[in-house]
């Protein structure tokens, strides 16, 4: 957090504006702050998706299984990493309706508990069963977490730093995966769950001192409560909590006007709503099919077969330390680069190296030896993971809550997230047999060639929506395309800017 905010204050190429800036930097600071204690649901979700990588290892070792003296079958550790895909898409369609009735800081709250049962049953099985049901009621809390964050997020960020906070979601989560690779090396099995049990908790506490979002507490006319909140969120800063407090109670109006059920059919009927689920489904559908989910689950599994010299479990870790990097990174670069650039460097990048280690391995498979490169798969499988982090992972969460009309995107989203869902767990369950049949260097072409067919769809049908209004974006996918470089367009974002920054 402290280096965003100081690479933000570096930045300042105008002496004229510096106190603006400086200023401007201190509320990002507070927002972040904020931002990371709802985080810590994701960090826990984190741990949760890189658990599979060392425990799965020990589970199909017979002699070294903590649960019970049975080696687990290869069927059974697909169903280890895809039941958490399958217990999130079991929630994932109800996720909007729970938080709309209860609230978000309730529906938050009741992400904890479902994490901690979980790891609860892991520490206590006493056979496999207990590990897939543990894991299914995993999967329905992070399916719980990723909307809770995202929504708590998106409520509270203003919109110059709406990327910036969105792209914390999936850095949080890679902080969360290499802790698992690291505590579930290097800890006993018991202490390793005991430590996993304590990041519910945290959340949990620090959730417990931030305020209702205002968006919410305006739906239920509490406007007094809101006002509190956007003081909270803002600073203490009244002209901007005034003309803020002004702007989402129009679009709450405006969206309360709107008719109280939207169905599948009323979203594409709308050619914008329409073009927006395409894109979104696009660009999520493309994140599952570049293979991370599974590339988490089986990081060991995959090293032990390209023969790397390094020990599985270590190659690991390195991964897990460049993806916090890399997400890093991106929080940096997301509202200076922008979405578009972000995410084709992010496709070309992930299907040369999913290439290159097809290659290595079919070579090896074949006879030849490779020992005096068998440090190449840990370089290209890094690189996929720092181009995965740069764009296709932040990048699709940000633009499919950027697509759509303020009256739908709540719906729209559930849309998104049951997909995305239905995607991970598709793609995940299939990865085993599909690496049985066509072999590892298989399963790395085709995944180079899903990352190329995204990087096609992107280059064509992806608007730009770095630093956009929603009405801009909307009326572009109307075919109505308004153009941001404009002089009148410019000023405006500019009067937006200072009116937003007085103190």
């Amino acid at each position: 957090m402290i280096l965003i905010v100081k690479f933000c204050k570096t930045s300042i190429r105008n002496v004229k504006f510096e106190k603006l800036i400086i200023s401007k930097c201190q509320q990002i600071e507070m927002k972040i702050s904020f931002s990371s204690a709802v985080n810590l649901s994701a960090v826990t979700y984190g741990i949760i998706c890189g658990w599979p990588s060392p425990i799965v290892p020990l589970l199909m070792n017979v002699e070294k299984n903590p649960v019970i003296n049975e080696q687990m079958s290869d069927e059974g550790a697909s169903w280890i990493g895809s039941l958490l895909c399958l217990g999130g898409l079991a929630i994932a369609p109800f996720s909007s309706s729970l938080a709309e009735r209860f609230g978000r800081k309730a529906y938050g709250y009741l992400t904890a508990g479902p994490m901690f049962l979980s790891w609860l049953l892991i520490l206590f099985a006493t056979d496999h069963n207990c590990l897939y049901v543990a894991r299914f009621i995993a999967g329905v809390a992070g399916s719980m977490s990723i909307f809770i964050v995202s929504t708590y997020v998106s409520e509270i960020a203003s919109e110059n730093i709406r990327g910036l906070l969105g792209s914390l979601l999936v850095l949080a989560i890679n902080i969360g995966i290499l802790l698992a690779f690291v505590a579930g090396t290097y800890m006993s099995y018991v202490l390793f769950h005991v430590f996993c049990m304590v990041f519910p908790v945290l959340f949990a506490v620090s959730f417990f001192f931030l305020p209702e979002t205002p968006v919410y507490l305006l739906k239920r006319n509490r406007i007094s409560e809101a006002t509190r909140s956007l003081l909270y969120y803002r600073g203490n800063n009244k002209a901007l909590v005034s003309e803020e407090l002004s702007r989402l109670q129009a679009q709450v109006k405006s969206s309360v006007d709107q008719p109280n059920s939207i169905s599948l059919c009323d979203l594409v009927r709308d050619p914008a709503t329409l073009k927006g689920l395409i894109i979104s489904f696009g660009l999520l559908g493309g994140q599952q099919l570049s293979g991370i989910f599974a590339m988490i689950s089986y990081a060991e599994t995959i090293f032990k077969m390209a023969g790397t010299s390094l020990q599985p479990e270590v190659s690991a870790i390195i991964i897990g330390v460049i993806q916090v990097f890399s997400s890093y990174l991106s929080t940096v670069l997301m509202e200076r680069a922008g979405r578009r650039p972000l995410i084709l460097v992010s496709c070309a990048g992930m299907c040369i190296c999913h290439f290159i280690i097809g290659s290595f391995c079919y070579v090896q498979s074949s006879g030849h030896d490779l020992s005096s490169i068998s440090f190449l798969p840990i370089i290209a499988l890094s690189a996929y993971m720092v181009s995965y982090c740069l764009g296709m992972g932040p990048v699709p969460f940000v633009v499919a809550s950027e697509v759509f009309r303020t009256e739908v995107s709540s719906f729209a989203n559930t849309v998104c997230f049951v997909f995305l869902w239905g995607m991970a767990f598709t793609v995940i369950k299939l990865f085993g047999p599909l690496m049985s049949l066509v072999g590892i260097e298989g399963c790395f072409t085709i995944l180079g060639c899903m990352c190329a067919g995204c990087f096609v769809f992107s280059y064509y049908l992806v608007p730009e929506t770095k630093a956009r209004k929603r009405e801009d974006i909307v009326n572009e996918l109307n075919n109505n395309q308004v153009n941001v470089n404009t002089k009148e367009h410019m000023i405006d974002n500019s009067k937006d800017l200072i009116m937003s920054e007085r103190v």
